[in-house]
Parts: structure tokens; C-alpha cells; sequence
């Protein structure tokens, strides 16, 4: 047996008397410092951002987060999240389910808005600051850019309308339907004061106006238009307060979004179980978040603000996929435009059988798309029968499938303290873009990130409880 050599590691100014015995690391320095080389023990700095404006490396500023729960994706997203914030970029967790991004929030002296029953609500027809932006612009004489702002935020109020319809029926609106709430969303711009909430979205499709009976091809019959608006009237009532959805999206927004800083829309208190309610909010908040971004982006444009760059955390991304059917295209919808709109984009999930499980088979194709068309993937423990859904958007080498695979398996006992070690593959990440090969990297997290954990911070709060329960028994 030959004794391997010691290794020692240094900067370039550091070791450059060393020639030849020098070795570079071969893995990428610019961006957040993300973790070490497995095998090199090199660091690894690594974010979309950084990796996608300075870097060159990706052509895509989004990453795509794939594995088991519990082996670390959260605490590896909140590390790119914070070192961005270091760097200038807001981060925005658009719906946190658990809730895990609170404290992170909190001390980058950033906004939490909380959503739930008897909690906070989330007024899906409220333009938010579009038509202030829009005056703004005019005011500035960019009339053209002022009509595109008020077209998008329609755009994002119609595309949330039929999103909890879908939602409630599990179908989506018919084409007409969609003409229908299109023309009643702009006549509710035109010619209501103030806010509008759904039940003036309902009462303006009973008033029947001109524009929407024209949409509803009544041919001057009242009564076919109240055979073709029955359905929608019907799904519309059913997300008035007191309905299904109602308390949450159909009230005056309670806390209106900042675009200046760290944003987290707490969704925790809507419970797991309520899967079309939690759907809901994470779509509502993806719509607010980008509607909000897309503005903040336009005032920049035009030198009217100064330009931010938003690093946006979509979570739980299955959740909303499985709500009903299309609900993929509208999702798509919202985040295709990252690269346009300065936005870097970490979307996470848990297995690709998360995606695969969508009933409609169009559904599906286009769900996988969100990784193809992610910048790279970084992929934790993952059961050896993902392997041949993974490989057909990822390309895996048989020692990367086998490296996942053993990342998942459970902790060891440990007869000696008698409790479990961590399990193998926490913290451990294949960093893969394209077709090069993966980097494996190990993330260790610093006390301070450990402090910002609400999973790890529940489990000690409740071990301290139960100690000091049991010394005052004593």
C-alpha cells in the first residue's frame, strides 16, 4: 500500500511557488458558496444568478431542486438565498408552507405576510400597484408603457380567476367563459371605484353590460346568456366569503406586498390536508410575486426606479401542479419570463413521480419542461426507480444513479448513544447542468444557518421542553 500524500489548500497566491505540485480544483468559483467537493473537498460556489449573468455557464437563471424530503433541499435553497441577499438580491419565497423561510426573512429585515383562514387574505382581483405605476409612467410620457402595465396586471388577475375555478371544478373554464371573465375584469377597471372583490366580478356578470353579452354570443336573448353565464355564476359563488376559497381570496387584501425587500408568504396555517386550498394560495402568491417583479422591473426600465434583482423560491411546486387539470400551463404562464424580467428562479419538488402523477398525460410532458428548461438541477437522494424518469430529462451516468440511490437510504442506529446518526445523504448534492458531469458537494451548514432553520429549531425547542418537563417532575 502507498500512503496517500498530505493535501494542503491555498489560493492561487498562495501556492503559485509550488509548480508543478499545484493542482487546480476544476470547479466553479463565482456565485454563492454552496458546499465542498465530495471528493476534492474544492468549494463550490454556485447560484443562477451568478452562474447565468457573470459566469456564462447556464443560459437560464432558474434552478430546478429534486429530492427526498428531509436530506436538506430547504437549508441549501435559503444558503443561495442568503448569499444573494449579500450580493444585493431580494429574495422572494412565494408561499412557505411548513412555514420554513420566516426567520431567514426576518433577519434580512424583510416582510412576512400571512395567508389563511382568519388570518390574512390575498384579494385576487386587487391590481396591486399597477395603476399607480401606470400614472407614474404617463406622467413621465411613456403612454405605451403605461397601457402594457394595466393589460399585464388584467393578464394576472384572469389568469388567477381561472385558476381557483379549476381548482373548485377540476376542469377548467370553457373558452367562452374565459372571453366572458376577460371583458368583465376590464369593465370592473373601467367603471368601478376603487378595489374590486369577486363578488363585484359576480354582480357585473349578473348586470350583463353590452361588452359581456357580445363575449356570450346571446344574440339579444337574455335568457341564452343566463344559460351561458349559469356555470360561471355558479363557480363564482362558490368562492364568495363563506365558500370553499372565499375568506382567503374573495376580502380586501391585509397586507399589501413590498417590491424593496426580502418577502415570505406564510401559508402554514392552511393545513396539508386542505391539498385545493394550499394550491390556491401557492398560485395566488406566484401571481402577486411576478405581477409585483414585472412591475418593479418596468419602472426600472425607464429610469424611474432603480433596478433590483429578485431571487424567487417557489416550494412545493407539486402541490399546485396536482390541483386540476391545466393548472401546468397556467403555472408556466407565471414563470416563463424569468430570464426577461432579472429574475433568478429555484423551483423545488420531491421525486420526478411528484410530476409524473398528473392525470393528463399533456399535463405531464409539459411538467418535466420545467426542468428541461432550468439553467441546472441539483439533485439529492433519489430512489433507484426514479432513475429512468430522471435520465430522460437529466442525463445520469450509472456511477451519479448509484451515488443518488445510496444517498437515500436511512440513518444507522448508533448503539452507543443509543439514537440515529443523520442520514447519509443530508447535505449531499449532484450539481448537474446539461449533459456535463454532475458535481458532488457536500453542504455544511454554519451555526447562524442552523439558528434559521425552523424544522431544526422545533425539534431542539421541543427537546428542551421535554428536559426541562422532566427536571421539575424530579
Amino acid at each position: 500500500m502507498v500512503q496517500a500524500p498530505t493535501e494542503y489548500r491555498g489560493t492561487t497566491n498562495q501556492v503559485c511557488g509550488l509548480w508543478p505540485f499545484s493542482v487546480g480544483t476544476g470547479t466553479p468559483m463565482v456565485g454563492v458558496p454552496f458546499g465542498r467537493h465530495i471528493t476534492t473537498h474544492a468549494t463550490l460556489c454556485c447560484d443562477p444568478i451568478s452562474w447565468y449573468q457573470r459566469a456564462n455557464l447556464i443560459g437560464n437563471p432558474s434552478v430546478f431542486f429534486l429530492g427526498r424530503p428531509g436530506l436538506g433541499k430547504t437549508s441549501a435553497v435559503m444558503r443561495m438565498a442568503v448569499g444573494l441577499a449579500g450580493e444585493g438580491v431580494i429574495p422572494l419565497v412565494l408561499g412557505d408552507t411548513r412555514p420554513d423561510y420566516i426567520t431567514m426573512t426576518e433577519k434580512l429585515e424583510g416582510q412576512v405576510i400571512s395567508l389563511g383562514r382568519n388570518k390574512g387574505s390575498l384579494n385576487i382581483l386587487d391590481p396591486g400597484e399597477a395603476p399607480a405605476a401606470a400614472a407614474r409612467l404617463r406622467a413621465a410620457g411613456f403612454e405605451q408603457a403605461a397601457h402594457e402595465v394595466i393589460a399585464d396586471a388584467q393578464g394576472v388577475r384572469l389568469n388567477m380567476v381561472e385558476s381557483l375555478i379549476t381548482i373548485q371544478r377540476k376542469a377548467s373554464p370553457t373558452d367562452r367563459e374565459e372571453t366572458i371573465l376577460s371583458r368583465a375584469i376590464a369593465w370592473l377597471d373601467e367603471h368601478h371605484e376603487g378595489v374590486p372583490v369577486l363578488a363585484d366580478l359576480l354582480a357585473v356578470i349578473r348586470a350583463a353590460p353590452r361588452e359581456l353579452r357580445e363575449a356570450a354570443l346571446d344574440r339579444g336573448d337574455k335568457k341564452k346568456y343566463q344559460r351561458v353565464t349559469e356555470g360561471l355564476e355558479a363557480s363564482l359563488v362558490g368562492l364568495l366569503p363563506g365558500g370553499r376559497f372565499g375568506d382567503v381570496f374573495a376580502r380586501p387584501t391585509t397586507a399589501p406586498m413590498r417590491r424593496d425587500r426580502a418577502v415570505d408568504f406564510d401559508v402554514s396555517s392552511i393545513p396539508s390536508s386542505d391539498g385545493d386550498m394550499r394550491a390556491a394560495a401557492l398560485l395566488a402568491c406566484w401571481s402577486v410575486g411576478f405581477a409585483t417583479v414585472a412591475i418593479a422591473q418596468t419602472l426600472a426600465d425607464y429610469a424611474l426606479e432603480p433596478r433590483r434583482h429578485y431571487f424567487v423560491i417557489l416550494d412545493e411546486l407539486h402541490q399546485a401542479l396536482k390541483a386540476g387539470p391545466g393548472l401546468v400551463d397556467r403555472v408556466d404562464y407565471l414563470t416563463r419570463l424569468n430570464r426577461t424580467s432579472a429574475v433568478g428562479q429555484a423551483m423545488i419538488t420531491h421525486t420526478m413521480k411528484d410530476l409524473q402523477s398528473l392525470p393528463n398525460e399533456a399535463d405531464r410532458h409539459k411538467a418535466l419542461g420545467f426542468i428541461e428548461r432550468s439553467g441546472f438541477v441539483v439533485c439529492g437522494g433519489l430512489p433507484m426507480a426514479e432513475m429512468p424518469l430522471l435520465n430522460r430529462v437529466v442525463p445520469l451516468s450509472r456511477q451519479e444513479q448509484a451515488l443518488l440511490s445510496g444517498w437515500q437510504d436511512p440513518p444507522a442506529w448508533d448503539s452507543q448513544q443509543g439514537k440515529e446518526v443523520p442520514p447519509p445523504g443530508r447535505g449531499k448534492f449532484l450539481v448537474k447542468v446539461g449533459g456535463r458531469p454532475g458535481i458532488p458537494v457536500d453542504v455544511i451548514l454554519t451555526e447562524a444557518e442552523k439558528s434559521i432553520s425552523m424544522s431544526a429549531r422545533r425539534w431542539t425547542e421541543q427537546s428542551r421542553t421535554g428536559l426541562l418537563e422532566e427536571e421539575s417532575a424530579a
